[in-house]
């Protein structure tokens, strides 16, 4: 994969989902040449606790971790973001970086739609959905999630620590 084909995706705090004001999203077009392959590439670098299964029809986030995307099969409509995020198409081959607090949910999918969902170095995840008596905890979570020590697809090379810093 080429550099010029990684997209990167901003969002701010719509006042439900925090999104992350230190990271923008990173989207692979294309990345997996074998996506039958994606939970081994994750595992080889040390993104785990992975699991294979679709994407939640609701807003909803993940405040004290990242979270990569690897699509394996069919294709979907996700919103990142939030209510008034961004729309991104995603198909069989794609990755996507969320940093933590970043929101995501599925508005469409077809082809039998399905993602390995990987966490770096194993990290658990919580569940949030953008509810006021969350958020304080959640922004600071946010906020002291450590940077991933490898990008999900290209080990200790390039692009998300690029992207991210270093």
């Amino acid at each position: 994969m080429e550099k010029h084909q990684i997209k990167t995706i901003t969002f701010e705090d719509d006042g439900n989902i925090p999104n992350n004001r230190f990271h923008p999203l990173i989207l692979y077009p294309g990345a997996l040449d074998h996506p039958g392959n994606c939970m081994k590439i994750f595992k080889e670098n040390n993104w785990t606790n992975a699991w294979e299964n679709g994407v939640f029809s609701y807003h909803h986030y993940h405040s004290n971790s990242h979270e990569v995307l690897g699509v394996i099969e069919g294709s979907a409509s996700i919103t990142f973001g939030g209510e008034n995020g961004k729309t991104v198409e995603v198909t069989v081959g794609d990755v996507v970086v969320i940093p933590a607090g970043v929101g995501h949910k599925k508005e469409a999918s077809s082809g039998g739609f399905r993602v390995v969902e990987a966490y770096p170095n194993g990290m658990p995840h919580d569940l949030r959905t953008g509810k006021a008596d969350e958020r304080k905890e959640a922004i600071d979570n946010i906020e002291n999630v450590p940077l991933p020590a490898t990008d999900p697809i290209f080990g200790v090379n390039e692009p998300l620590l690029n992207v991210w810093g270093r």
